[in-house]
């Protein structure tokens, strides 16, 4: 015998794997736990109270084995119909489907049964079975988008946006937190009041700035959705972006804002605040047509306040809610933002996969999904939000706005915590109020809804020229019509029609 062909052939015996080696050493196998699953659907059809536990953890899907699937499927529709899971029904609801055979036959089923001592640890058996199915879940998905990504007829952003979409549904499905008890969230609520009693301030959200506002809200609340809604040219855009102002640059409680404008560049938004800040004619700043004193007022006032201020821009067009949510949870963690800003809700787009949705549909989950997110990252959020023509329509010149104007989906009013309303007599060419009193410049915010306050009407003056609102004085519209480009005294001419 050749020894070196005997010595071939021992290192190839060597190196060939057993049978039950060769999957783990050349393939990888799916995460997955089928002790476990027997153990789970044996323990449901032995004791009762496993059945609770076990349906609130898992689902069909989450299972490993096809078997094990169809027979927890049989189980969910035995307690829809109220009847008792044992190893009886559990065989007749398989016999009705046709699926007996499938699983196994009735000896399958009894064996998982003979295989459970007791449920004690039905619930830890559970959730790992949940946590090798979410395994699974998010390599399919991740071979998925590894697929779509080398093709080259994929659009990235909407692979992008996909992706978001899907692993998202993946938390959103089978990610729930836990009910508390309520002697848990007693302790806590005590513990919240306890810290408010203590405050000096009575503020305990984001301040918008107004007093009288914040008397109302308390500040903007941590997980609300707010909606400012108006008519188009009313000044919602400029009433927000004070809002975000306000809140930045707080003297006792600075907050940093994100601004999501969908409408207006990141440049002609900033234009705005510094036109505000400086009290420079936003049309001066815009056309560059400022004199030298302007100039020094807009670095004095504007540019030297507002360089470190913590305000955050996105001008992203037609940003979609999976995109929104992603770059809110990188500011939130990375900037520490304390209030979200959306100028505007029309202006958002849907997921890229419900395209055969309509736009009341798609606002309406886009709302939705708005609301969940302020409460996920417990910050407020405030949506700006069109009105319908209707408003212009009605009889007598009552143009002040109503819940039922918010355009193109009444979830809106739904999914909101507070929706406000911007009115501007003057808009409407309305010279006089109901006193008889002028209405140039008076800007008023309706509370319509509150969900946590009451309903109030506040009155502000508006000095859109320089994209400004304060508190309401009767006579300031007639006492500061030149505020726009306010002068030092050294430069001031009686004469400058600014």
């Amino acid at each position: 015998m050749n020894l070196s062909n005997l010595d071939k052939d021992r290192k190839a015996t060597r190196r060939k794997p057993t049978p039950d080696l060769a999957p783990a050493i050349f393939g990888k196998i799916p995460p997955q736990a089928k002790e476990l699953e027997e153990a789970v659907l044996g323990a449901v059809m032995l004791e009762k109270s496993a059945v609770d536990t076990a349906f609130e953890h898992l689902k069909p899907e989450c299972f490993y084995v096809e078997a094990h699937q169809k027979i927890f499927a049989a189980m969910q529709a035995l307690q829809q119909k109220n009847f008792p899971i044992d190893l009886l029904t559990v065989v007749e609801e398989l016999k009705a489907r046709e699926e007996l055979e499938l699983v196994g036959g009735a000896y399958y089923i009894t064996k998982l049964t003979n295989s459970v001592v007791s449920s004690a640890h039905i619930e830890i058996h559970a959730r790992i079975i949940l946590q090798k199915f979410i395994q699974r879940e998010l390599i399919r998905v991740s071979n998925e988008i590894i697929g779509e990504a080398y093709e080259d007829s994929t659009d990235v952003f909407d692979l992008l946006d996909i992706s978001e979409s899907k692993l998202f549904e993946i938390s959103n499905n089978y990610l729930r937190s836990e009910t508390e008890s309520i002697g848990s969230v007693l302790v806590e609520t005590v513990k919240r009041i306890d810290e408010l009693r203590d405050k000096e301030e009575e503020l305990t959200g984001v301040p918008s700035g107004y007093p009288k506002l914040d008397q109302v809200t308390y500040g903007w609340q941590p997980g609300d959705l707010i909606i400012l809604a108006a008519r188009p040219s009313m000044g919602k855009t400029a009433f927000a972006l004070n809002l975000a102002r306000n809140a930045a640059l707080h003297p006792s409680k600075p907050t940093p804002v994100a601004i999501f404008s969908l409408e207006m560049s990141s440049s002609q938004l900033v234009q705005r605040i510094l036109s505000a800040e400086s009290e420079v004619h936003l049309e001066k700043i815009a056309r560059g047509n400022l004199e030298e004193y302007e100039m020094n007022q807009l670095h004095a006032k504007g540019i030297n306040v507002l360089s470190n201020a913590p305000i955050h821009i996105d001008d992203t067009p037609a940003l979609n809610i999976f995109e929104l949510r992603a770059k809110c949870r990188r500011l939130v963690n990375k900037h520490r933002v304390g209030l979200i800003l959306i100028d505007y809700l029309q202006l958002m787009s849907g997921s890229s996969e419900n395209r055969n949705t309509n736009r009341e549909q798609e606002i309406s989950r886009i709302s939705r999904d708005l609301k969940g997110l302020a409460k996920e990252l417990q910050i407020p959020i405030i949506a700006l939000s069109q009105l319908s023509r209707e408003v212009e329509k009605r009889k007598e010149k009552n143009f002040v706005p109503q819940l039922s104007d918010l355009r193109e989906s009444g979830a809106i009013e739904q999914d909101a915590d507070i929706v406000m309303f911007l009115y501007r007599p003057e808009y409407h060419d309305l010279q006089q109020d109901e006193m008889g009193n002028s209405t140039k410049g008076q800007a008023t915010i309706k509370i319509a809804k509150h969900r946590n306050g009451r309903l109030e009407t506040i009155h502000f003056n508006s000095y859109l020229e320089i994209q400004k609102f304060e508190p309401f004085e009767n006579n300031a519209a007639q006492m500061f019509i030149h505020r726009g480009s306010r002068m030092n005294e050294e430069n001031y001419d009686e004469d400058s029609p600014f």
